[in-house]
Formats: C-alpha cells, sequence, structure tokens
C-alpha cells in the first residue's frame, strides 16, 4: 500500500471528503482477542489483570499497555524487559488473530459504502504493523487508499498523531474527515486531531464532546448518514 502524500486539495472545511477508520473494537472483534492476550501476558509476567487495568489497556498503544500491565502487578521493568514482554505479546497475538477474525456488525457493508460513496478511506489503528497485516488479510486491502499503524507514528492513540498523518497522505484537513472508533483512547486522538468523531461503542462507555456523535451500531449505515453524522459534528 503506497505511502505517497498526496497535496492537500482545496474543499470547504465542511465537506466530507474521507472516513477514517479503527480497526480493532470498530471493524474487527479483535479487541475481545486482545482482551485475552493481555491477561495472559499479566499471567505470563507472574499474576492475573485486575478489571482496572485491562479498562487502562483498551485501545492503547503497545508501548503503553505493556507499561500499565506491569504496573498493574507492582513491577517496573527495565527497557529490556518491557521490550521482551512486548515482543511476547505480539507473537501471541499473531497467533489468535491467525485463526480468524470476525466483523463487527455492519462493518464490512459500511466499507463498501465508503467506497461506492468515492470517499478516501484509511485505517488508523494503534496495531503495530506486522499484526496489522495479518488482519488486512481480512478486512481486504482494496477497502483502503493507506494504513497508519502505531509503530509508524511519533506516539499512537491518544495522541492525536495517527490521525494527522492520515489525513496528510489523502492530502487533507482532518476536519474533511470522519473518524469512526470505538473506545476513549481512540476517540480522544481523533477529536484532538480535529476529526468529527462516529463513536460506535464496544467494550467501554466513550464520554461525549462536540466533535462526537453516536451510533449503537455500523449495521445501515449509508453515504447520507456519513454526511449528516459528519456535518453535525464540525465545529
Amino acid at each position: 500500500m503506497s505511502e505517497r502524500v498526496q497535496v492537500p486539495v482545496a474543499a470547504p472545511a465542511g465537506t466530507l471528503r474521507a472516513v477514517l477508520w479503527d480497526m480493532d473494537g470498530t471493524l474487527l472483534e479483535s479487541e475481545r482477542l486482545w482482551d485475552i492476550g493481555m491477561r495472559e501476558l499479566s499471567l505470563h509476567l507472574g499474576g492475573p489483570m485486575s478489571e482496572e487495568t485491562r479498562i487502562a489497556t483498551i485501545g492503547g498503544p503497545m508501548d503503553l499497555a505493556v507499561l500499565r500491565t506491569f504496573a498493574g502487578l507492582g513491577l517496573d521493568p527495565t527497557p529490556d524487559e518491557a521490550a521482551a514482554a512486548a515482543a511476547w505479546l505480539t507473537e501471541y497475538m499473531g497467533r489468535l488473530f491467525a485463526q480468524g477474525l470476525p466483523w463487527r456488525p455492519g462493518a464490512r457493508a459500511a466499507l463498501r459504502t465508503v467506497r461506492q460513496a468515492g470517499l478516501g478511506s484509511v485505517l488508523v489503528t494503534n496495531t503495530e504493523r506486522a499484526l496489522c497485516e495479518v488482519a488486512l488479510e481480512t478486512l481486504g486491502r482494496e477497502h483502503f487508499d493507506h494504513s497508519v499503524c502505531g509503530d509508524e507514528v511519533p506516539a499512537g492513540k491518544p495522541d492525536p498523531a495517527p490521525y494527522r498523518r492520515a489525513a496528510q497522505l489523502l492530502g487533507l484537513d482532518p476536519a474533511q474527515c470522519l473518524a469512526v472508533e470505538d473506545s476513549p483512547t481512540g476517540a480522544a486522538a481523533a477529536d484532538a486531531a480535529g476529526c468529527t468523531v462516529l463513536v460506535v461503542p464496544s467494550l467501554v462507555e466513550v464520554p461525549g464532546s462536540p466533535r462526537r456523535v453516536f451510533r449503537s451500531t455500523l449495521e445501515g449505515l449509508t453515504a447520507e448518514d456519513l454526511r449528516e453524522l459528519h456535518g453535525s459534528g464540525v465545529r
């Protein structure tokens, strides 16, 4: 998938030009697989994961999730220990991903709708490239102009860098993009980047903000819905 940055296109700030998709918990039911992986990592490091720690890792970048897992066990890892734990988790999750990734309701049809509407489409995930490549075999690379992974930006979500990068790759202002998210972490990243955020919650509740619009499911989502949702979140 090309990483060529397009020249910015002049268009009204309120015009929807692209949809930026989170992956885990938004397009794929993979957040539940991450739940298995994170809990297994905690056991691997010495003890069970508390619900508080698990919630703190949802939607976060790999390095932060690993550090929070150590902290939840009262451990202070060296950089080498943290790197080894991240490698262990990546290998474990790779095996889980390879067994099959179920779709979130309506997600496959929503991707097709965006393509048929002639809108840009970028996958924006905190998941690292190696695992994202496995997931793309299920998602279908043809649905995306680009993909931005957590290990390809200076900081992952909740930092706005992934969404700013996605808009840049399309040559757009973030205000011309609708980000689709399921977690507080991802919504915060897209919000801070300047996108309107369509929140379709998965495992945890997501607080509201002026840029956030909510829908209970992606099922039945039309191109007109996307434009209306984007317009209602433009400030």
